[in-house]
């Protein structure tokens, strides 16, 4: 895939505000403070059109950007620590549950983690969640650029591991740094768009 346009185009806190324009998605799920916005404005090419912020939680709606007016990337509000009331949490994972249970053009889920640290419960709950949905899922470790390449190479190994047991051996090693994992993962939502 090459991104050759992309453009914010709606934010949508209920189901019924879902774009009826029928064209296909991509949601990138993770944690709060992940680095989701990053990736995506690194994929984008573009600076600042997802918003980033040193304040877990900001992203509180599904943010659909069209790319090449040919496929969203759905930005999903990010989950863990995030320092909110837990009945804003309960409305959030709502929103996502539904989204991801309805949406008929949703081709499959990016799941960001950070490769610093081992998946965590939350990220585990989310992958079972989606492998109990049959929803197509890609796992993608953010900041990799803070690992060196043995503590890299240790925790793509414990991972994996991991990912075994909901049939995937793949993992992409990302960094907003250095572009490590960009073209791989540019290819990736290619096959995930033709399935």
């Amino acid at each position: 895939m090459k991104i050759i346009s992309a453009e914010f185009m709606t934010s949508v806190g209920q189901i019924s505000q879902l774009p009826k324009d029928g064209l296909p998605e991509i949601a990138f799920a993770g944690r709060s403070n992940v680095g989701k916005s990053s990736l995506l404005n690194t994929l984008f090419n573009r600076k600042k059109m997802a918003k980033v912020s040193s304040t877990p939680g900001k992203t509180r709606t599904l943010n659909f950007y069209r790319i090449n007016d040919k496929i969203y990337f759905v930005d999903l509000p990010g989950y863990g620590y995030a320092k909110v009331s837990k009945s804003l949490h309960a409305e959030w994972k709502l929103l996502v549950e539904k989204y991801l249970t309805v949406s008929t053009r949703l081709k499959g889920v990016v799941v960001l983690t950070d490769m610093r640290h081992p998946l965590t419960a939350l990220d585990v709950e989310l992958l079972e969640w989606l492998n109990y949905g049959s929803i197509p899922f890609l796992v993608v470790g953010t900041k990799s650029d803070k690992l060196s390449g043995n503590k890299l190479a240790v925790r793509m190994k414990d991972d994996l591991a991991t990912l075994k047991s909901f049939g995937t051996d793949k993992m992409i090693p990302f960094s907003i740094v250095n572009g490590r994992g960009k073209t791989e993962l540019l290819k990736e939502l290619d096959l995930i768009l033709a399935k």
